[in-house]
Parts: structure tokens; C-alpha cells; sequence
């Protein structure tokens, strides 16, 4: 399966609910073909709905789930209730007029994940960014933009944030390139303030801060900045999200994926310890 990114806000709950719907039919028997001509569907249909690259009738999943044998009415009904929620656009949709459809596509993705590990070598990753950096690095990279636009994006990733700070929230751990913290974004005090939060949210349980640094030259990822995300169901894939200039890569086939996983292996082995993190980040600001 490979996610094309539309800019759907309800890509994962699509994915989510077509896992449920094949794990169904696979311990019922009976094959794509079938289940398509019960709703009156081809088989190609039927393929497309268990990879959620097409949209839900309530009519349909309705048949699809009697096929099937499933008749708890609780059972039935949070799968209705999936169908629902995999039609209606996420929290993030208000902000769409200032976000590119592709990266709308990864909000969905980052929303559904249980952990996300990224790599950064130009910016402090977006997770772990000040408003105040945030808002230095938009002007940066978007000087056409209006004030209202820039508050925007910057209000949307302040609340993007906002669950990897919650008590049960994901866990994100992210590897930072050493050049990345001494590239001072904004002028001295907003570089300050970014070291500094960095150094407040790497004490958090679901957060994890590493650096790689110098030292080491060449290593694992030379290839640039990417983030693997991984989801709290088994049967979804990990998907590896690759930002380019003007759009991104989201790749979720296993020969893929498994490159970037070893590359993130080796880039963790190769970074500093969390705590040497917190000493590197101290250094760089008593320097500031």
C-alpha cells in the first residue's frame, strides 16, 4: 500500500476503518470479489475501501458488516461511528487556506500516531519549536506571506503540540543535527529561548532529545531530514514522511520504510545519550 497524500484530513481514520473491514472479511471466508458483489461493487472497490483511498457509504459498510456476520449492535455501531469520523475533516481542517494540501495529509498521519521519531537537519523539528521560532522560520521560508497567514501556521503547530505534552500523550523522539542548534534562527534571544525550551520539554517521559553531532561527519542520513511515524494498530505500516521543496513523500511499503528504520537506528546509536543532550544544550546556551 502507498498513501497518496490528497489532502484529506481523514486519511488515518480512512486506513483504520478499511483494516477493520478486511480483517472481517478475511475471518469470514470470503474474498474481495464477493464482498463486492454484495454491495453491488467491482472487486478493485472492495480493495480500495480495506486501503482507505476512496470514501465510506454508510449504506455500504452497513451491508458489508451483515456479510460478515457481525451483529452486536455495540460492535456494529463503533464501526458506523468509524465511517462517520472518516468522512469529517479533523481539527486542523479550519486551517487548510494556509496549509499546502500535502502537508494537511501529514497533520492526519501525525494526530493518528502512537510514536513519532524524526530527523532534522535545517530547523528545530516542528514539535519542538517556540512560537517565537516558529515564527521566525515562516517568515524565513514564506516572505510573501501575510501577517495573518504566519499567525496562522504558527497558532496550528502550537496546538499540533500540543499532545506530546499531555500526561498519556505520543511519544516523539527526535535526533536534531548539531549544526541545526548553532544556526541562531530569529537573533540571539528567540535562539536562547528555543535552547531553553528544549531543555525543558527533553525532561518530559515521552520525549526524547537527541544531537548528532559533528564529530561524526558522514553518517546514516546524509540523505536529509525525514520523521518515521508508527500507529497504535498493528495492521497499519509505519510511513516514512519525507518533506521536499514543494510537496513530501509518504512511504509506507516495507522496502521503503525498512531503510529509514535502519537509518534511524544508526543515527540514535551514533547521537548523544539524553543526557549528554542536556549538557550540549547548556553549553550552547551559557554561549549565547
Amino acid at each position: 500500500m502507498s498513501i497518496d497524500p490528497p489532502g484529506s484530513a481523514s486519511t488515518v481514520r480512512r486506513i483504520m476503518l478499511g483494516a477493520s473491514l478486511r480483517r472481517l472479511r478475511e475471518a469470514s471466508g470470503l474474498d474481495r470479489g464477493q464482498a463486492g458483489f454484495h454491495i453491488r461493487a467491482s472487486e478493485s472497490k472492495i480493495s480500495r475501501m480495506e486501503l482507505g483511498r476512496v470514501g465510506f457509504k454508510t449504506r455500504d459498510v452497513e451491508d458489508l458488516l451483515t456479510l460478515y456476520g457481525v451483529s452486536d449492535d455495540a460492535e456494529r455501531r463503533a464501526l458506523l461511528e468509524m465511517v462517520r469520523e472518516a468522512n469529517t475533516p479533523g481539527w486542523w481542517h479550519k486551517y487548510s487556506s494556509v496549509l499546502p494540501g500535502w502537508f494537511t495529509t501529514y497533520v492526519g498521519l501525525e494526530e493518528a500516531a502512537s510514536v513519532i521519531r524524526t530527523y532534522e537537519v535545517q530547523h528545530v523539528p516542528g514539535l519542538l519549536q517556540t512560537a517565537n521560532y516558529a515564527r521566525s522560520v515562516y517568515r524565513l521560508g514564506n516572505p510573501d506571506a501575510t501577517p495573518d497567514d504566519i499567525e496562522s501556521r504558527v497558532h496550528l503547530r502550537m496546538q499540533r503540540q500540543e499532545r506530546f505534552t499531555q500526561k498519556d500523550g505520543p511519544r516523539l523522539w527526535a535526533v536534531i543535527d548539531e549544526a541545526t542548534l548553532k544556526r541562531t534562527i530569529g537573533g540571539r534571544g528567540i535562539m536562547a529561548e528555543q535552547l531553553q525550551h528544549l531543555l525543558e520539554v527533553a525532561a518530559l517521559p515521552n520525549i526524547t532529545i537527541q544531537v548528532m553531532p559533528f564529530r561524526f561527519g558522514m553518517h546514516a542520513a546524509e540523505g536529509g531530514a525525514f520523521s518515521i511515524l508508527r500507529f497504535p494498530e498493528s495492521d497499519l505500516s509505519d510511513v516514512v514522511y519525507v518533506e521536499q521543496l514543494w510537496g513530501a513523500l509518504y512511504l509506507d511499503k516495507r522496502e521503503d520504510v525498512d531503510p529509514y528504520l535502519t537509518a534511524m537506528e544508526q543515527l540514535c546509536v551514533e547521537s548523544t545519550t539524553p543526557g549528554g543532550t542536556v549538557e550540549l544544550l547548556g553549553g550552547l546556551l551559557r554561549k549565547i
